[in-house]
């Protein structure tokens, strides 16, 4: 008998793959080895934590330790998978009592995910600084923001998971009454949300003129001022230096421009980097983005070896090339074809558009594909570009609200390649409709002439995609 499928990795990609893989082949035996205590939770979630609208840790479980062993999957964590062996077919792992041993595979998943990015910025290990990647992290900054006398462990929901003594020294100390981001993307926007429903003074810092550069201008020239009205100071084309401290905590923000800011905590959000160290020495073959390189099955350039989630490229469906799009639905849908392929019936991993929405308070925001003219131009097209603002709803039904959308093509072809969504209602979804025009590789026109739903409660008879695609193909050759 085949060896067994060795999976590296107890979150999405990792336990989508075994999971469908002991569906298909339940007489393999599949092991998973995780490094911490969390698997399967919902990353995305940690923000809604934090803010108090989720109630515990374990309620970001996807599956829970004891489901995941009643689906036959042999799950170790708190084992750390330390080198690979490709010759030998087999991993080395450091288990929770220290001692070392090699586990022999007959396929291999990498699926190492990511980590949050601090450096180059000094003072991110004071007291007081987070990054926000993993529910250990969510849980430590929940614990600093509660009055001591209020909190106990046993609060975060975390069912003995959580490291305790992380928390309860969080939980002992004052909370903070202004808080510093550092980037203003995904993890900064929604954690000024969660920031300000504990009532405190919340400042964001973005290097670049704009927050959110992968949704572009359009979504940020009306992110920017909702920001603002709900309190949050935006310091905009402002670099951060460093953290200072007072006795080991958080005490100060400073700026390359000379000027500093008090503060006693800080949120650094300024990206993640695929954990790509453990296939160093393997021959594994990174791409240009520094993540590992795939194939349309996720195998890598080493036999057996396939690698899944926020460590790896997929193809992207505009350009074709790998690209490195570190996003659940991505994550899962990989392990999941992976874990079929494995299995013995060969299932490609799909490709990956980039698509992503995101909650600025009251606005909703989403994107997808190129949407920056200088990309679209590298990978070889000839961008045009238009942004129109539309009702949501039928102008005389309850509701209605403007959406902002924006449409990039291609001139000469008059192929979709990408765009942007920002509005208070129902916003966020319409984004899908680009997402599939993407998929199928289709015109403005063929867009323009689509068949969505009209109802006054859910859209005016030209839906704003509608309007966009309508406006954007008059600037397009006939």
């Amino acid at each position: 008998m085949e060896g067994p499928f060795v999976v590296v990795g107890g979150d999405a990609a990792g336990l989508s793959a075994a999971s469908k893989f002991k569906r298909e082949d339940a007489d393999r035996d599949v092991i998973v080895f995780e490094r911490g205590r969390w698997v399967s939770y919902a990353h995305c979630g940690t923000p809604y934590f934090v803010k108090g609208e989720v109630e515990a840790l374990t309620d970001l479980l996807s599956l829970s330790p004891d489901e995941i062993e009643d689906r036959g999957i042999d799950l170790r964590r708190e084992h750390e998978v330390i080198g690979i062996s490709p010759d030998e077919r087999t991993v080395t792992v450091l288990g929770p009592d220290g001692e070392a041993f090699d586990q022999p595979y007959g396929d291999l998943l990498v699926a190492t995910g990511g980590r949050a990015v601090s450096k180059p910025i000094p003072g991110t290990d004071l007291d007081g600084a987070f990054t926000l990647h993993g529910l250990d992290s969510a849980a430590n900054v929940r614990a600093l923001l509660a009055e001591p006398d209020a909190f106990s462990v046993e609060s975060l929901g975390g069912d003995g998971y959580v490291d305790e003594a992380a928390v309860a020294r969080y939980g002992a100390m004052a909370p903070p009454e202004t808080v510093a981001i550092v980037g203003g993307g995904y993890v900064g926007i929604e954690m000024a949300e969660a920031f300000s429903a504990w009532d405190l003074d919340v400042h964001l810092f973005q290097r670049a003129e704009h927050v959110l550069p992968p949704f572009g201008e359009a979504v940020a020239e009306r992110v920017e001022p909702h920001l603002e009205e709900r309190g949050v100071t935006l310091h905009l084309g402002t670099e951060v230096a460093e953290l200072r401290g007072e006795r080991g905590r958080v005490s100060a923000l400073a700026c390359s421009d000379g000027t500093e800011l008090a503060v006693d905590a800080a949120l650094v959000g300024i990206g993640i980097r695929p954990n790509v160290e453990l296939v160093a020495e393997t021959g594994v073959e990174l791409g240009e983005s520094g993540a590992i390189a795939v194939d349309e099955y996720g195998r890598t350039s080493v036999d057996r070896v396939y690698a899944a989630g926020d460590c790896a490229e997929m193809p992207h469906v505009v350009t074709g090339e790998n690209a490195w799009v570190p996003l659940g639905l991505t994550a899962n849908r990989a392990g999941r074809a992976i874990g079929e392929t494995v299995a013995g019936t060969p299932t490609p991993v799909g490709g990956v558009a980039g698509t992503a929405v995101l909650k600025a308070f009251d606005l909703e925001c989403g994107r997808v594909g190129i949407t920056d003219l200088d990309r679209a131009r590298e990978a070889g097209f000839d961008p045009v570009a238009e942004t129109v603002t539309a009702g949501s709803r039928s102008g005389y039904y309850p509701g209605a609200a403007d959406t902002t959308v924006r449409l990039v093509a291609d001139r000469g072809t008059g192929r979709l390649l990408g765009g942007s969504i920002v509005g208070e209602d129902r916003a966020a979804v319409r984004i899908d409709t680009v997402a599939t025009a993407l998929e199928g590789e289709m015109t403005v026109e063929q867009v323009e002439r689509l068949d969505l739903a009209y109802a006054p409660p859910f859209s005016p008879v030209w839906d704003p995609v509608l309007v966009a695609a309508k406006v954007l193909g008059g600037r397009l050759p006939s």
